[in-house]
């Protein structure tokens, strides 16, 4: 039974929906089908802020179309995941801790540094006088071990001999100082005046607010 256009077109290559490289919690993306070799080696690349994701996309579509694949194979955005108290709930989000930064895994030569270097989005490689710097596999394990460890940090406005006032608990309306922030999970130390003496309450972030 012949087939009909839109069938056809559903199954080429152009009737096919491109798949866009999605953040979320991804943070290794492959850009080629092959498997690195053994020549392979990071690198680091600078990119517009905000433009990682984006760069990776038409990075990949160049290495495809030109037939790269066996020179540049994948690319990593480091990310974190973090705490932020939002509208006065805990809030969990990624947060990249490399911003404007890409790192590619790839075998260099004049064909692969020139592709890389005039993709959309990336403006240079890091390096020293024009020479890009490779990255060690230790270094780039570590940070892939640190990213899948995944323990969010918090993001607190909060700061050390910072004065607060106590929202919610036994303390409530009392006002005191910040001794110490515990980021990890999302505490402070604040001193209060109890019976004329300072007296170091522990509190969650979602307990105090800042005192004007």
């Amino acid at each position: 039974m012949p087939k009909t256009i839109k069938q056809a077109k559903a199954k080429s290559p152009e009737g096919r929906k491109k798949k866009k490289i999605k953040k979320e919690d991804k943070f290794i993306f492959k850009l080629s089908s092959s498997l690195p070799t053994i020549d392979a080696v990071w690198y680091a690349v600078n990119t517009y802020s905000g433009h990682e994701y984006k760069a990776i996309n038409a990075l990949k579509t160049r290495v495809r179309t030109m037939g790269l694949e066996d020179k540049i194979f994948k690319a990593i955005v480091p990310i974190q995941s973090k705490m932020i108290i939002r509208r006065g709930q805990k809030v969990k989000i990624k947060e990249k801790t490399l911003p404007g930064y890409v790192l590619i895994q790839m075998i260099i030569d004049d064909n692969s540094w020139t592709t890389v270097r005039t993709t959309p989005g990336i403006t240079n490689f890091i390096g020293i006088d024009n020479k890009p710097s490779s990255i060690s596999q230790e270094e780039i394990d570590k940070i892939i071990k640190i990213v899948k460890k995944d323990k969010p940090q918090y993001q607190t406005p909060f700061s050390i001999n910072e004065v607060v006032k106590i929202t919610n608990g036994p303390f409530t309306d009392f006002i005191g100082t910040i001794e110490s922030v515990d980021t990890k999970k999302g505490k402070v130390k604040v001193l209060v005046s109890f019976f004329e003496r300072e007296t170091p309450v522990e509190l969650d972030f979602l307990q105090i607010t800042k005192e004007l």
